[in-house]
C-alpha cells in the first residue's frame, strides 16, 4: 500500500503536513481546464495520470472560499475539446451536462475521488476484498464506472504482487478520464458507455470479476439501479464475483460501545487496530451527527439528493439488494467507521467514561496534550476528514440552493465550518466517515 496519500503529523504535534508524492514520468494528458484545490486556475488545461500516483491532493485553506465560489474567468475557451460534447463549465468547475449528477467532472474532483480510493484500500488493507480473489484470481476484470482508473491500477499491481500479471482489465464510465494505462504494461482497455443506459456493451458471461465503486451519486434509485445490476449479473460469468465499495454520505456519530473485536472476523479487528477505524457489524451504536455543520450537511444533502432520486445512504441497502437476487449466492461485506478526529471518549479512556457523562453540563476541561492515536492512525483520520470536506465542496452548488443561502451566506457558512472542523477540531464527537465493501458470487459454475 503506497502511504503518499495519508496526511502525516510531525511528531511533537502540529497539524498535519502536505502528502508526500512520488516522481512519475508523464503520461498522455487530457484536458481538465479548470480550478486547482487551492482555488488557482490549472493555466495548462492538462492532469498527468499514472497507475502508481495520481496527482497530489493539497491541504485546504480555510481562509478561502470553496472552490465553485471563485469565478472561473481565466478559464480559456480553447482549452476545451471534442469532450465538450460532454461537459459544461458550471460555478467554476466542470460538470456533465446531465444535471442529475451532482458531482463536478474536474482535476479536484478526480484527486478527492483517489483520495477516497486510497483510504479505503488503506482501510481494508488490500483492493479486492472478496477471498475467493486471492485463492482463484480473475483473468478478465470489468470496473464499471472507472473514472481515473486508479483503483484498477492498484488491482493490477495488488495480483501482479501475487505473481497474476496477465489478468486482463477493462474501465467503462460516460468519459474517458482514466490514462492509457497499456503503455505502463498493463492490460487495459476502455470502453465509453452511459452506465445508465442499458445494455452495457459486452457480451453474456464476459467477467470473471466486477467491481461497482461510488456510485451511488450516478445511478438513481428505483429501475434503474435494478437494470444495472441485472446487467450487471448478465456479462459476469457464472461463478464469478460481484463486488460493490460504497460510502455513506450522510455522516453519522459513532457512540462508545462495550463490545470488544472478539466478535469480529480477524482481518478486521487487525485492520481495525492498525488504522484506529472501528468495524461496523449489527448493534454498532450510531447517533445523529453532532456537529452543527455537519448536521446541516447533512440535512441540505437528503433534501438535494432526494430531489435527484439518490440515495444519501447507499451502504444500507446494498446486502439486501444482493440476498433478493435469485442469481447470486455467498453474500458477504466488510464495513468500517473512519472516525473524522481523536473521539473524545477515545482521549479520556473507558474509565473516565462515566464521569465525563455526569459532568456533561459543566464547563468541558482542557484537553490531553497527547494523542491516544499513533501517527497512522491520526493520519488516516484527517485524510477522511479531507474527504468530507472536498466531498462538501464538490456538492456546494446544490446544497447551496438546498440551503437557500445566497452567495455570501454560503461563503460565511463555509469558513465557519472549516475553522470549527480544522482549527476547533470539533468533529470529535464520534463524526465518522462510513465506508463498506459487499460481494457475491454468480451461481453456476464457469
Amino acid at each position: 500500500m503506497t502511504d503518499w496519500m495519508m496526511y502525516r503529523f510531525p511528531p511533537q504535534g502540529g497539524g498535519p503536513s502536505r502528502p508526500r508524492t512520488a516522481q512519475v514520468e508523464p503520461q498522455a494528458p487530457s484536458d481538465f481546464s479548470t480550478h486547482d484545490a487551492l482555488g488557482r486556475v490549472i493555466s495548462s488545461g492538462v492532469v498527468v495520470g499514472s497507475s502508481l500516483t495520481p496527482p497530489p491532493v493539497h491541504a485546504m485553506d480555510f481562509s478561502r472560499p470553496p472552490i465553485t465560489s471563485v469565478l472561473a474567468q481565466s478559464t480559456r475557451d480553447d482549452a476545451m475539446d471534442a469532450s465538450t460534447t460532454v461537459f459544461t463549465l458550471r460555478h467554476g468547475r466542470r460538470y456533465l451536462h446531465d444535471s442529475t449528477y451532482p458531482l463536478p467532472c474536474d482535476l479536484p474532483e478526480l484527486n478527492r475521488q483517489n483520495l477516497y480510493t486510497s483510504l479505503a484500500m488503506k482501510v481494508f488493507g488490500k483492493p479486492i476484498c472478496a477471498p475467493q480473489m486471492t485463492s482463484n484470481p480473475p483473468s478478465k476484470v470489468l470496473d464499471v464506472g472507472c473514472g481515473g482508473g486508479y483503483w484498477a491500477s492498484l488491482c493490477h499491481d495488488y495480483f501482479s504482487s501475487l505473481g497474476h500479471d496477465n489478468v486482463s482489465f477493462t474501465g467503462v464510465d460516460i468519459v474517458s478520464l482514466a490514462p492509457d494505462f497499456s503503455k505502463q504494461g498493463m492490460n487495459w482497455k476502455f470502453i465509453q458507455h452511459d452506465l445508465r443506459r442499458v445494455p452495457l456493451p459486452f457480451d453474456d458471461a464476459e467477467f470473471d470479476l466486477l467491481v461497482l465503486k461510488d456510485l451511488s451519486h450516478a445511478v438513481p434509485l428505483g429501475t434503474s439501479s435494478q437494470r444495472m445490476l441485472d446487467e450487471c449479473c448478465r456479462v459476469l460469468k457464472p461463478g464469478g464475483i460481484l463486488e460493490i465499495w460504497e460510502t455513506d454520505h450522510v455522516i453519522r456519530s459513532l457512540q462508545p460501545t462495550p463490545l470488544s473485536l472478539a466478535n469480529v472476523r480477524k482481518e478486521d479487528s487487525q485492520q481495525a487496530r492498525a488504522t484506529g477505524t472501528f468495524p461496523i457489524f449489527p448493534g454498532t451504536p450510531f447517533v445523529l451527527a453532532q456537529n452543527k455543520f455537519l448536521q446541516d450537511f447533512n440535512q441540505w444533502l437528503e433534501s438535494a439528493l432526494d430531489k435527484r432520486k439518490l440515495s444519501p445512504s447507499p451502504c444500507t441497502r446494498i446486502a439486501g439488494i444482493l440476498l433478493q437476487e435469485d442469481t447470486m449466492s455467498e453474500v458477504d461485506f466488510r464495513r468500517f467507521a473512519i472516525p473524522l478526529d481523536e473521539m473524545r471518549w477515545e482521549r479520556e479512556g473507558e474509565k473516565s467514561s462515566k464521569r465525563r457523562e455526569e459532568s456533561t453540563r459543566r464547563k468541558p476541561q482542557k484537553v490531553a496534550e497527547h494523542s491516544s492515536l499513533t501517527e497512522e492512525q491520526a493520519a488516516v483520520r484527517y485524510t477522511a476528514l479531507m474527504i468530507v470536506i472536498q466531498h462538501i465542496e464538490s456538492l456546494e452548488p446544490i446544497l447551496k440552493d438546498a440551503s437557500g443561502k445566497n452567495a455570501e451566506e454560503w461563503q460565511r457558512w463555509w469558513a465557519w465550518m472549516m475553522s470549527d472542523l480544522l482549527e476547533n477540531h470539533s468533529a470529535n464527537n464520534g463524526e465518522c466517515l462510513e465506508i463498506g465493501a459487499w460481494w457475491a458470487r454468480k451461481v453456476g459454475m464457469s
